[in-house]
């Protein structure tokens, strides 16, 4: 199949494409992909100024963390996310309103940051209220969130659009106001002085001092002032910790091999669906996600989270050692697997125009071994580290979300000059290369660089 972008000579051609980008992080946190008729200079599916509306809210996602999570720190996760969750719903309203590209951008960048608060502080309310022999299943509902959130929406999107492509983003805001409202009556606040509680130990019978349960008191409905007893960072430390966290190998090289050898491939097949099946109305286009979406969905129920923490839990007791972060490392070996089999297969059915069957199966593959990855990713990081769960999703959340933002700006021009074929079959190599490169090392390597290193040499907020 050759990918032609076709000009339109006579002037502007009003493109509409609709979609959703939706992005389930605890709850259901709804980005529209493309709701906007917007004035365009081609026709073809593959235009960039389409990916681009998807890259510049991925930008927004991986550099918002920065203010949310110290905000998140010293007001608390609640409140945090409820303001985040607000930015989000005005923006979805602007989208759905704006009649001009650079406005609809606009509007997309803020839905992004508004976003934000769901890909750092999410993980961190995981961390606050789970167990770590749990981390592993909590972590991969988590992770189901952000990989499904990317598929659903697209299926939802294109039946949306019956209606009109203006009611997609209107949609996505129903769907930000129901986020809010649930947010405001039911998201419980989850910081507290945790290192104070540890320290006092629990309170008895006998013991008249009763400060020592204050300290755990719920902050008001509504918080507006900092936390008491937490550890309240500058408005800069995430920045600095970020930095300082080149320092430790073992959450370096397992997030951002992960996150620029492997997931940026995801927003590949995403972006270029409309441009493998053109011919096809957005509502078929938007069915062609079901397989990413059953893939990664079966990942995670039988193969992902709870196996990974079962298999921790089997290799420390027959080998009767502790348990290690290493120890859930050997699920990337088959996830690596399956990726590179699904992404090779996804290119060679649309360059010989195989039957739609065929790629979905091949996405299945994909999705199965992209959700295995992440869930593993974020498990190995967060164990190696636990009492920084934060700083840990900060650095993965923007490794995440730059290589999401960099995959439609070379996708295009790579298909087009490779071919399908050669251009995902170059991908599932170096998936897999990179994989065996950086998995092997770790296994062989990371417990005794981690140990080396040591902790984080800064103080966790809680």
């Amino acid at each position: 199949m050759d990918l032609e972008v076709v000009g339109v000579p006579d002037g502007q051609e009003t493109l509409k494409t609709p979609g959703v980008d939706v992005t389930l992080e605890g709850s259901t946190t709804v980005v529209p992909s493309d709701s906007l008729e917007y004035p365009r200079r081609t026709s073809h599916p593959a235009d960039p100024l389409i990916n681009y509306t998807v890259a510049v809210p991925a930008l927004a996602l991986g550099l918002s963390p920065f203010m949310w999570s110290p905000l998140a720190d010293i007001y608390g996760r609640r409140t945090v996310m409820i303001i985040g969750c607000f930015v989000a719903f005005i923006s979805t309203i602007g989208s759905a309103v704006t009649k001009t590209y650079s406005g609809y951008m606009a509007a997309r960048f803020f839905q992004g940051w508004g976003v934000g608060p769901a890909s750092s502080v999410g993980l961190q309310m995981i961390q606050d209220i789970y167990f770590e022999h749990e981390r592993g299943q909590k972590v991969g509902i988590w992770t189901l969130a952000i990989d499904t959130g990317l598929l659903f929406g697209p299926l939802i999107g294109g039946f949306a659009a019956l209606v009109s492509t203006e009611f997609v983003a209107w949609l996505t805001a129903i769907f930000f106001g129901a986020l809010l409202l649930s947010m405001v009556f039911f998201l419980p606040e989850t910081a507290f002085p945790r290192h104070e509680v540890i320290e006092s130990g629990p309170p008895t019978t006998q013991d008249s001092d009763t400060s020592k349960i204050s300290i755990v008191r719920s902050p008001p409905f509504i918080n507006l002032f900092p936390i008491q007893g937490l550890r309240h960072p500058k408005p800069w430390d995430t920045a600095v910790h970020f930095i300082r966290m080149f320092a430790f190998p073992n959450v370096v090289i397992s997030i951002m091999f992960y996150c620029w050898t492997w997931y940026w491939f995801i927003l590949c097949v995403i972006t270029m669906i409309p441009a493998a099946y053109p011919t096809y109305s957005p509502q078929h286009q938007g069915l062609l996600f079901l397989g990413l979406i059953i893939g990664t969905i079966i990942a995670e129920a039988f193969f992902s989270g709870t196996l990974s923490d079962r298999l921790v839990a089997y290799i420390s007791r027959t080998r009767r050692t502790p348990r290690t972060p290493e120890m859930r490392l050997w699920l990337f070996w088959p996830a690596a697997l399956l990726t590179a089999v699904g992404l090779a297969l996804f290119g060679v059915a649309i360059q010989y125009n195989w039957h739609w069957a065929v790629a979905q199966v091949a996405m299945g593959i994909f999705g199965f071994g992209v959700q295995v990855g992440n869930t593993t990713t974020m498990a190995y990081a967060v164990d190696c580290h636990p009492d920084h769960a934060m700083d840990v999703t900060v650095f993965y959340s923007f490794h995440l979300n730059l290589s999401a933002f960099a995959s439609p700006f070379f996708i295009v021009p790579w298909v087009a000059l490779s071919g399908w074929a050669w251009c995902f079959g170059a991908q599932a190599v170096i998936v897999f290369v990179c994989a065996t490169l950086a998995v092997g090392f770790l296994q062989l390597f990371g417990e005794r660089i981690r140990v080396g290193r040591g902790p984080l040499p800064w103080l966790p907020a809680t």
